[in-house]
């Protein structure tokens, strides 16, 4: 099958730090090149991919240090898949629906995978509009708010087996939080409840633009706290690392989070989660098992203490029947050979 995969061009694929959707994606075309199939990817040009790179722009946007314009270097990409559009059996989507306007008339070999939050007031009468584009969710929870949309499937994320080593023994003992410093995100209840447990906390996040005033003047004053160690934004060479030194993952969200990919790199490790019962989280946890679903401090607080009696060895097992990358690839080749049918 020739699957073009169109990914965006704010981050590398996959990132070179913090990034989601680029990093699915980027796991998504080296699978389906491991499975024999012929995949071209349209991304940056600092990506690494097993599969044919058509590179749009020179460097992703977020490392680029001129002034960019994100719309014009996807519009520019755009073009460029419509010329050659007629050489794929399945163009797949990773840029919510900037493409639908342009795709239109080909909508029907065209896969939309969602990676974000559709709880928007805009949202409804968009997909409404462009029925004709089928989607997948990344979650069940995920799609809700627009229950009635074009779905075609729901495929959780995957990650290669191999790039998150499984740690039976971790050589520490201390809460991990791993993400973005974000007002959903929670950091200070992680903060809070390491202080509360009397367990050593560490922090590996990126602080956006966005969230630098919320970061200086609500985090950083509880960073001085005596269990708090703030190392700041990491790269893949050292998450499975950190991940499987923790005693846990910390994941106090509050926020519809639609799958929250941070949790099954724990998982991949052997390390358990404790996290918010929102949004994907009981779709990705299972209780008991990889971790704790949680719905206050005092629960989370009760779980930091029950964690050493999951059996990490089955938090891995899980993870590679549930998460791996050929898991994910299958159920999308799934999605490509019924949309081909049709």
């Amino acid at each position: 099958m020739k699957i073009a995969q169109i990914a965006p061009l704010c981050e590398a694929v996959p990132p070179k730090l913090y990034g989601g959707t680029e990093r699915v994606v980027a796991h998504l075309c080296n699978e389906l090149v491991n499975l024999g199939h012929d995949v071209t990817l349209f991304a940056a040009a600092d990506s690494n991919t097993r599969a044919r790179l058509v590179p749009v722009r020179e460097q992703s946007i977020r490392l680029d240090s001129a002034r960019t314009s994100e719309l014009a270097a996807h519009l520019t990409m755009l073009d460029q898949v419509q010329q050659r559009a007629a050489e794929f059996d399945v163009l797949h989507f990773h840029l919510d629906m900037l493409h639908f306007a342009l795709f239109e008339p080909l909508a029907a070999k065209t896969v939309t995978t969602l990676h974000g939050r559709l709880d928007l007031k805009d949202l409804p009468p968009l997909y409404r509009r462009y029925d004709r584009f089928g989607l997948v969710s990344i979650s069940n929870k995920q799609r809700e708010p627009l229950a009635d949309a074009h779905w075609l499937a729901t495929v959780g994320h995957g990650l290669p087996l191999d790039d998150y080593p499984f740690t039976a023994r971790p050589s520490d003992d201390y809460l991990a939080f791993l993400g973005r410093i974000s007002p959903e995100k929670q950091p200070t209840v992680a903060i809070d409840l390491a202080m509360a447990a009397g367990v050593p906390l560490k922090i590996a996040a990126k602080v956006d633009r966005a969230d630098l005033v919320y970061f200086e003047t609500v985090v950083k004053p509880k960073l001085s706290a005596p269990v708090v160690d703030f190392v700041g934004e990491i790269d893949d060479a050292h998450k499975a690392a950190f991940l499987g030194n923790a005693r846990a993952l910390l994941f106090p969200v509050d926020w519809p989070e639609p799958f929250g990919l941070v949790m099954i790199e724990a998982m991949a490790c052997g390390t358990p989660v404790i996290a918010w019962d929102c949004g994907s989280v009981p779709e990705i946890v299972d209780e008991g098992r990889t971790g704790f679903i949680v719905s206050s401090e005092k629960q989370a607080l009760a779980a930091i203490g029950r964690v050493a009696q999951l059996d990490r060895r089955s938090i891995r097992t899980t993870f590679e029947q549930r998460f791996g990358a050929p898991t994910m690839a299958r159920a999308y080749l799934n999605v490509y050979e019924r949309l081909l049918a049709a």
